[in-house]
């Protein structure tokens, strides 16, 4: 029973028109095989045509024609209205036939499509062979190699379906199906061998330019140059960073005078950091630098005789006041022309036979005109000291006196004048501490700037 004949109230159903009965299928007429379909509803044969008043019937000697029905289907009672008030009765099963007719209608031809008759039928059918139905698809869909697969919910032949079916769709309905991507046509050139997979070929199918090919030479070119100048530069800092050897270093402190900067052999402020007496600090201020020149008048007589052995290349003078201006000390590197043995040997010399501890072999001063150091001569030295370093070739002196030019008559050796108690003038004023200092420091400066690794202690002179 279709869905409209269900939920209708029985009292606004039009009448419907009594069923033909079946007629029988004719032997001839072959039933079409694979539609399950057929197995339902079979196809109607069409009516004879019916021949025209007083003309005599053609038989058709193919389709027989059967019998038409006699006696009309029996008429259902009536339905009486409802009263006012009471309750409808329950929906039949079925809906009540139209009342039959006093005496037997006239045949009807049956109408070309499907009658509003058969849609109880129709619908019922369908319900029930739903199953047949997509049973035969699969099984004649899957039957074929490469077939697509059956639908599991196959639409409603009719206008009004089962109760729960789909409803059908139409073509324009259905979802867009997406179209495989378009295979490339092979290249009309060799073709490769079944099996073997695509080569890459270039995006514009040509071979890459000599200018693309100059650019890439020209890139890798200056990739292994940058690479090779790092590598270069890695090793020379390596190189650098390893300690010199003491051959490398004696050979560089020979012209570290022309090669480096003047305040960094004698700078412009010295900080004596505990180097004044009783572990005091000084600070000592440049206020004169000597032109480099030879070692001629540069010594005593006797002093100059002792160096001779290790020869003169250059002498450097600088002269410094300490901060209170009361004292002036002069200081000189003398760059000799000995070898690394003959410096150990002329510093053994000085230790053992106390030389730099004679009166008689003082250096001179450095005194610049228009300094506090201007009448710095002979008679105003209170104290000296003198070094021979062994790792550079290089000889360190340092001579002390008084700013305001008092003569001092009994001058006192730096080492001496800077032991804990004593009481001469030299080691009082601070003048024995003033020379030691800056001869440390000056040749310490020497030999920063020759690359020296360690600091080598000389005995003192």
């Amino acid at each position: 029973m279709s869905t409209d004949a269900e939920f209708a109230d029985a009292r606004h159903i039009p009448p419907i028109p009594p069923q033909p009965p079946r007629r029988p299928v004719p032997t001839g007429t072959p039933e079409p095989d694979g539609d399950p379909l057929t197995t339902v509803l079979r196809r109607v044969p069409a009516e004879p045509p019916v021949p025209a008043p007083g003309m005599p019937a053609t038989p058709n000697p193919a389709r027989p024609v059967p019998p038409r029905p006699t006696v009309p289907p029996p008429a259902a009672p009536p339905v009486p209205p409802p009263a006012a008030g009471a309750q409808p009765p329950s929906r039949p099963d079925r809906a009540p036939g139209p009342p039959a007719p006093a005496e037997p209608a006239a045949p009807t031809p049956p109408p070309t499509g499907r009658p509003a008759a058969f849609r109880d039928t129709a619908a019922f059918h369908l319900a029930n062979s739903r199953q047949a139905w997509s049973d035969a698809r699969e099984r004649g869909a899957g039957s074929g190699p490469g077939a697509p697969p059956a639908p599991r919910h196959p639409a409603a032949t009719g206008p009004s379906g089962a109760p729960g079916s789909e409803p059908s769709r139409t073509a324009a309905e259905l979802p867009p199906q997406v179209p495989w991507p378009p295979t490339a046509p092979p290249h009309g050139g060799v073709a490769p061998a079944p099996g073997a997979p695509a080569m890459p070929r270039h995006p514009s199918g040509r071979r890459p330019g000599p200018r693309l090919l100059g650019a890439a030479a020209c890139l890798v070119l200056g990739i292994g140059l940058i690479g090779g100048a790092a590598a270069g530069s890695w090793l020379t800092d390596e190189a650098d960073a390893a300690p010199p050897t003491a051959a490398a270093t004696f050979a560089k402190g020979r012209d570290v005078w022309h090669n480096t900067p003047v305040d960094r052999l004698f700078p412009r402020t010295v900080n004596g950091l505990g180097a004044g007496p009783g572990g005091a600090d000084r600070t000592w201020t440049r206020i004169a630098v000597a032109p480099d020149s030879g070692c001629t008048g540069a010594y005593d007589p006797k002093l100059a005789a002792a160096l001779a052995r290790a020869g003169c290349t250059r002498l450097l003078r600088a002269t410094y006041a300490d901060a209170t201006r009361s004292g002036v000390i002069t200081v000189g590197a003398q760059i000799t022309k000995a070898d690394q043995p003959a410096m150990m040997a002329l510093n053994t010399r000085f230790s053992t036979k106390s030389l730099g501890n004679r009166t008689d072999l003082l250096p001179l001063p450095y005194a610049a005109k228009g300094t506090p150091a201007e009448d710095f001569g002979r008679p105003q030295r209170a104290s000296w000291t003198v070094r021979i370093l062994t790792d550079i070739p290089v000889v360190v002196y340092a001579v002390s006196g008084f700013a305001d030019g008092r003569v001092v008559t009994e001058p006192q050796p730096a080492e001496a004048a800077v032991r804990p108690g004593t009481t001469t003038a030299p080691a009082e004023s601070g003048l024995g501490h003033d020379a030691k200092g800056l001869a440390d420091r000056i040749g310490t400066d020497f030999r920063r700037a020759a690359g020296s690794p360690t600091q080598t202690t000389e005995a003192p002179s």
